[in-house]
């Protein structure tokens, strides 16, 4: 059934070389001409994707690239960029001098994909980072998905416009609908079960945008091959289930996170109630009327809530009542499970338990997501997810944090340690970031690692990715990478990539300033780059690294002056309590936003105003930018996930960051003034006042970067530079 469902959705050879094709012409312009892309399914014999590039003799096309799908001739195209032309493309930008002529290839160059899929995207990430999306936005998103051989994504856009006509067509009106979804900025938790109302309720404009955008999306992505996931109904319903069918069988779930039910507690269909069967096909057939299928879905019923019972018996009725409720609509139904549960509860999914829902699905008829892969995962002790299909994915990051990070030998060899796992059903790689653009270099790794039969050689594999990133060899460039490489980049056993930098948290006595790297390393690295600005200064990737690294270096710079701080309280020493805070507060962090003001991808503003630029009232316009702000901040109405999505941007650092440091520097000096002890709940209180007060300050920050990037972290380093 695999095998159906990774060529089932695909569209036609023509229609995917024309897809190709055009991504060439974005990508290259002019230049595109002198590549030939063609579409081939016999390549791949029925298995994994697989990719041929040579030069054809005679002039006009330098190179030809062939693949089994859209998406294998587009990672072809970028094989090709990446290793002979010297290009590099990521988030944060594009660097693409191509050498005149084109170079020629000597000999042919195949290459096979290990397993049939490297699947992308988080569900979280709808929310922490594409949110606000523009159709501009997502297809640059989509051309580097399929670039980086991507062939199996979500599709998450419009579902809410869906549910609200199968709840209108259910019976229920306008106002209890509002009162179930969450504001845009939240949509993930709403989808998940985990919260309801938070933030909404939704305008019915954006309602028509997002399906206008799923559309696009949906036909882009198979257009180049990709298999598109769809969601499906987990049963989670709202309260207004339960005013027209009375009788039906639905248990209120406990509060989420630190959120009471006044924005959790969600209702769960009883899975053996005849309802559930109803509303699930009922979406499911909507759906995919609306945008058609690819006959992979997602649902995930018990995300970070703990079921009503332990019962095997009753795990395996759940999964079996969801999956029928996809076969409703679809009888070829797939689905696709995200496996955070198991590790995230460990104490509640034992074997049994973790079996009964697994196998409540026929064997191959699901995906699970080993969400944590690089860190904790699952395979390991559940034999391999008791024979279900799974793939390795990597996290990585939580929250859409800034902070350098990596575990880049557990990347590099955990993907093939997982296929050599005895009877493993491994079959594919992931990248599953809760939030993105940040730490370009472990996702351009971990897609190069999707196509690879065996580990990477790393400290020569980043040297040549400093070189392509920058466009110019550069020893000083190079030595930076190797030393990031070596410590931010390696964390070892159990590392949770969730920033808690006391820069970006609300400040006590009792911060963590742990690392798990040399320190010395970040400030060298830092001093490296610096000394290659002369010649690298004029490339996008090198400033946002430039800035990047800087901004870490700040961090630990706030942490040395928090811990200066704290000593100088406990002594009850005054004046070095004075010096080290006012340095703080009123020099490094305003700096530190000043650099992070000098580069677009780290402006506040741009944040909001891509919330704003979604409205089509002003209305909308504030209840927007209220959930852009409130996500990367309070995360809730009292601070229930505080800085859980916490972000390093120009203007946040400035009025949230630095102005809670401010009040806490200015209640221990009072605190030492007077003799009265240090009371951390009277602290929150009074800082929770300056917290809320930034989510309502109306002020419009600018989404233009200004300063010299170069000169500002310069007199940083000269400044601070242990």
């Amino acid at each position: 059934l695999l095998l159906l469902v990774a060529t089932a959705g695909r569209a036609g050879d023509a229609r995917q070389e024309e897809a190709v094709r055009a991504l060439a012409r974005r990508l290259l312009g002019p230049r595109a001409a002198a590549v030939s892309l063609s579409v081939d399914p016999a390549l791949a014999a029925g298995g994994p994707d697989i990719y041929r590039l040579w030069s054809p003799p005679g002039a006009g096309v330098a190179v030809a690239v062939a693949g089994s799908s859209g998406v294998a001739a587009a990672a072809g195209l970028y094989r090709y960029l990446r290793d002979f032309c010297g290009c590099h493309l990521s988030w944060s930008g594009a660097q693409l001098r191509l050498p005149d002529p084109l170079p020629r290839l000597r000999a042919e160059i195949r290459a096979a994909a290990p397993g049939r899929y490297r699947y992308y995207q988080n569900v979280c990430a709808q929310s922490y980072s594409f949110a606000w999306w523009d159709w501009a936005r997502w297809e640059r998103e989509i051309d580097w998905m399929a670039l980086s051989g991507i062939n199996l994504a979500p599709a998450f856009a419009g579902q809410e416009a869906v549910w609200q006509r199968v709840y209108r067509n259910l019976g229920l009106n306008q106002s209890e609908i509002d009162k179930y979804f969450t504001g845009p900025a939240f949509l993930a938790w709403n989808r998940m079960g985990n919260l309801r109302r938070w933030a909404g309720p939704l305008p019915p404009p954006w309602h028509f945008k997002q399906l206008y955008l799923q559309y696009r999306i949906v036909e882009r992505m198979r257009s180049l091959g990709m298999t598109t996931v769809l969601p499906a109904f987990a049963g989670h319903v709202p309260q207004g289930i339960l005013r027209v069918f009375p009788r039906v069988n639905a248990t209120r779930l406990g509060h989420w996170s630190h959120f009471d039910c006044t924005y959790s507690c969600v209702y769960l269909l009883d899975p053996e109630d005849p309802m559930f069967q109803v509303i699930g096909t009922l979406f499911l057939k909507e759906l995919i009327k609306e945008f058609g299928t690819d006959h992979v879905y997602s649902a995930d019923t018990f995300n970070e809530m703990t079921p009503l019972s332990s019962d095997p018996a009753y795990l395996s009725r759940v999964s079996n009542a969801v999956f029928r409720s996809m076969t409703g609509a679809d009888p070829k139904a797939l689905w696709l499970m995200q496996g955070w549960l198991f590790q995230h509860q460990p104490d509640f999914w034992q074997p049994a338990q973790v079996r009964a829902l697994l196998h409540g699905v026929p064997l191959g008829r699901m995906i699970v997501l080993d969400l944590f892969a690089e860190s904790k995962p699952v395979y390991q002790w559940t034999e391999s997810f008791y024979g279900q299909p799974f793939i390795w994915c990597m996290l990585h990051n939580f929250g859409g944090n800034h902070g350098l990070f990596g575990t880049v030998e557990a990347i590099n060899h955990g993907p093939f340690a997982a296929r050599r796992f005895p009877n493993s059903t491994m079959v594919g790689t992931g990248l599953v970031p809760e939030g993105i653009e940040q730490n370009d270099m472990v996702y351009e790794l971990m897609n190069e690692l999707g196509w690879r039969q065996e580990p990477l050689d790393l400290p020569s594999w980043v040297s040549r990715y400093a070189e392509r990133r920058y466009g110019a060899p550069n020893a000083a460039a190079a030595g930076a990478w190797r030393l990031l490489l070596r410590s931010v980049y390696n964390c070892t056993g159990v590392c949770v990539n969730h920033n808690r930098s006391p820069l970006v948290r609300r400040p006590s006595l009792h911060m963590d300033t742990e690392l798990w790297y040399n320190a010395s390393d970040v400030y060298e690295a830092w001093r490296l780059l610096l000394s290659a600005g002369a010649e690298l200064g004029s490339s996008p990737a090198f400033l946002y690294d430039l800035v990047d690294v800087t901004r870490q270096a700040a961090q630990q710079l706030v942490s040395d002056y928090y811990l200066s701080i704290r000593q100088a309280f406990q002594s009850h020493t005054l004046p070095e309590l004075l010096t080290a805070g006012g340095v703080l507060v009123y020099d490094l962090l305003p700096e530190l936003d000043s650099l992070l003001s000098s580069h677009s991808l780290f402006l506040l503003g741009r944040w909001l105003e891509s919330a704003r630029a979604v409205a089509t009232s002003d209305q909308e316009a504030e209840q927007y930018e209220l959930n852009a702000r409130n996500q990367v901040t309070l995360w809730g109405p009292s601070g229930n996930i505080l800085d859980y999505a916490n972000k390093q941007l120009g203007g946040l650092v400035l009025d949230y960051y630095t102005v809670r440091w401010s009040l806490f520097v200015s209640v221990l000096v009072e605190s030492l003034n007077s003799g009265h002890p240090f009371h951390q709940d009277q602290f929150n209180q009074a800082v929770f006042q300056v917290e809320r007060g930034f989510i309502y300050n109306k002020k419009r920050y600018p989404a233009v970067p200004s300063g010299d990037t170069m000169e500002i972290s310069r007199k940083l380093f000269l400044k601070y530079y242990p």
